[in-house]
């Protein structure tokens, strides 16, 4: 599905933490989106940064919708939950409250173990649901014009 619209603007936030594999989702989302929209990008430290950073790019008017990717890892302790559910949770918050429709790339996966399978494996993933995210948004974006006209 292909957003008509060559106005459209994208914000794509991804957190540096683990980026070899974080990047991977930029590309998916690039290849999908090449042609459709203008796209900014942003960085930030780690997945925890993620919603603040989301909130005042969509508070800034700029931006017809944001796309977040991230790593939340499990090494083995409770922590990466609490992570987990205040990214998500402080992501849905964002597009409630502001009405910029928010897309969340980021991943938690259980047992991550800094190999290189689980790297390349997690680097894969990530790629295919970088390339889904865009699709996802650009759907959203194509519908929500269908309710505005």
């Amino acid at each position: 599905m292909i957003y008509e619209s060559k106005e459209t603007r994208l914000a794509f936030v991804q957190s540096t933490w683990h980026r070899e594999i974080v990047d991977q989702a930029k590309v998916g989302f690039e290849s999908a989106v090449s042609g459709d929209a203008s796209v900014e990008y942003f960085e930030v430290p780690g997945a925890f940064e993620l919603p603040l950073h989301t909130r005042m790019l969509a508070e800034s008017g700029g931006f017809d919708a944001i796309v977040v990717a991230g790593l939340v890892v499990d090494g083995g302790i409770y922590r990466h939950e609490f992570v987990a559910d205040a990214v998500i949770t402080g992501l849905m918050r964002v597009q409630l409250d502001v009405g910029v429709p928010v897309f969340s790339c980021v991943l938690t996966p259980h047992h991550f173990h800094e190999t290189d399978d689980h790297r390349d494996f997690f680097g894969r993933h990530m790629l295919g649901k970088g390339h889904e995210v865009a699709q996802a948004c650009l759907a959203t974006l194509e519908a929500r014009s269908a309710l505005a006209a």
